[in-house]
């Protein structure tokens, strides 16, 4: 499904199977997960995408061809493909250990081709061996919404009462770990929500109410998973002195101005950017321990832009996936032999 134009329905195409280049491995997909990021690239609202463009990040499958120089990992392991698909390991950041904020990245979906296609190229760095355990489509979501939510997590330090606002497929992830931890979970969702806040009550949450409503008690840390600016100084209200803010979204509509009063008393207010490979290795163990368990709405791959579209509306609980098993599209656009995005 390939994005020939921003803001444009995605089309049914058909394509060669990619050939890895040095370093890369393809991957036989089974599923991937739809986030909200792949509605900001199909919108435009991430800067410079290059067209055209297959969107998706949080790919399950199994490698199926290895590119030259590539031993590991081996035909045939079941892996991961996250957003953050390439560093380039010689940034300062890289070599700090902090590759998520890599001067020379590439990411899944974005600036290289990603799952919502029947393969896909992944750097071998960055395809993270997958447990056998597990149906693909329970799987996926945690390839993003899990592995930024965990490190929003743990970015947002040891917090006893956790808000999270928007309880989309990283809050009822968060939630679920959240939960495990000890801790009690406020859940915000859009005004008027009952459905989303009776899920988010269903899975544990202490309160769940409207992302504008003030908290029964000052919170601890807070988490802003929908993309509303406007939702920061209702954050920065429901929390205690000392408390910390996480935005742990790509993308955020523009933050209204808002009171001083709000920041003061040493409140934090911080961003999430991508990922890192260590964040995968540490969250899917938590995520086994844990026993985290993903609300899914499956769509076949020809269906990607429903599937978009009700996540825009929030139609659905939980998260999204697309599954290759699916029959074709009617009507299929030839496309041309082209190399992925590098």
């Amino acid at each position: 499904m390939v994005l020939n134009a921003l803001r444009a329905p995605l089309a049914w195409t058909e394509l060669p199977d990619p050939i890895p280049g040095p370093g890369e491995v393809r991957v036989a997909i089974a599923a991937c997960g739809v986030c909200r990021t792949d509605l900001h690239v199909v919108d435009g609202e991430l800067p410079a995408t290059p067209l055209p463009i297959i969107p998706g990040h949080e790919i399950v499958g199994r490698i199926d061809a290895l590119g030259p120089g590539v031993t590991a990992p081996p035909i045939g392991t079941r892996v991961g493909v996250p957003w953050l698909g390439h560093t380039c390991g010689t940034c300062p950041y890289c070599q700090a250990g902090r590759e998520n904020l890599c001067d020379h990245p590439r990411f899944t979906g974005y600036t290289r081709d990603g799952g919502y296609a029947t393969a896909c190229l992944a750097d071998a760095r960055f395809a993270l061996p997958l447990p056998e355990a597990g149906d693909a489509t329970a799987l996926a979501p945690l390839l993003c919404a899990g592995l930024i939510g965990w490190r929003s997590l743990v970015i947002a330090g040891d917090a006893p009462r956790l808000g999270l606002y928007g309880f989309g497929a990283a809050a009822h992830i968060v939630a679920q770990v959240g939960l495990w931890q000890g801790r009690e979970i406020y859940a915000f969702t859009r005004p008027g929500d009952a459905a989303s806040q009776a899920f988010a009550r269903s899975l544990g949450a202490t309160w769940a109410g409207d992302a504008d409503a003030v908290p029964p008690q000052p919170l601890d840390a807070a988490i802003i998973y929908a993309a509303a600016g406007e939702l920061v100084p209702a954050a920065l209200r429901a929390v205690r002195k000392g408390a910390r803010v996480v935005c742990a979204g790509i993308h955020m509509s523009d933050i209204p101005s808002f009171p001083y009063a709000l920041l003061w008393e040493e409140r934090e207010l911080v961003s999430v950017a991508n990922l890192t490979r260590q964040d995968g290795i540490d969250f899917l163990r938590v995520a086994v321990a844990a026993g985290v368990t993903t609300h899914v709405t499956s769509y076949p791959l020809a269906a990607a832009n429903a599937a978009l579209d009700d996540l825009r509306h929030g139609r659905f609980d939980g998260a999204a996936v697309l599954v290759t098993d699916a029959v074709p599209a009617p009507h299929v656009t030839p496309g041309p032999r082209r190399r992925a995005p590098r």
